[in-house]
């Protein structure tokens, strides 16, 4: 018996496919390079430090199934106006009332109050989130209805 290795047939199995060339490893590198950089960028954007900041301060309980909640705002750019959601929540750790607090342009830390109306006995309170996209209806640039 021999060991020797067989040719194959002729045509049957096509040419033998060239490697890839230098240059098209060196692009397709690149390119996988600046992709990376890419969802890098998005995902330190989207997940870095976050840019409105809060720490509850006070909360109690008021007539009427209300709560006064106050909060501190810390804001990497103060001269702009943000809106914070604030939410009370009841004894099952539902949310009870929610609202929407608009946080005017000023100093870079700030003291926040207001009152969430809630549908059961509230017993604490918190911040579900705060961004710079401050809605028409709580800014105060608007013009003064009619």
């Amino acid at each position: 018996m021999s060991t020797a290795p067989q040719a194959l047939p002729e045509g049957r199995y096509g040419k033998p496919k060239a490697g890839r060339s230098r240059t098209s490893l060196v692009l397709l590198t690149a390119l996988g390079l600046l992709a990376g950089g890419l969802v890098a960028w998005v995902a330190y954007q989207n997940l870095g430090s976050a840019p409105i900041e809060t720490e509850r301060a006070t909360f109690a309980n008021l007539p009427d199934d209300r709560m006064r909640f106050t909060f501190e705002v810390t804001r990497a750019t103060p001269d702009q106006a943000a809106v914070c959601v604030v939410r009370a929540r009841v004894l099952d750790g539902g949310e009870g009332g929610r609202r929407e607090v608009l946080v005017p342009p000023g100093p870079e830390t700030v003291r926040v109050s207001t009152v969430i109306a809630s549908t059961a006995e509230p017993v604490t309170a918190d911040v579900f989130g705060c961004s710079y996209q401050v809605p028409e209806y709580l800014s105060t640039d608007q013009p003064p209805s009619e």
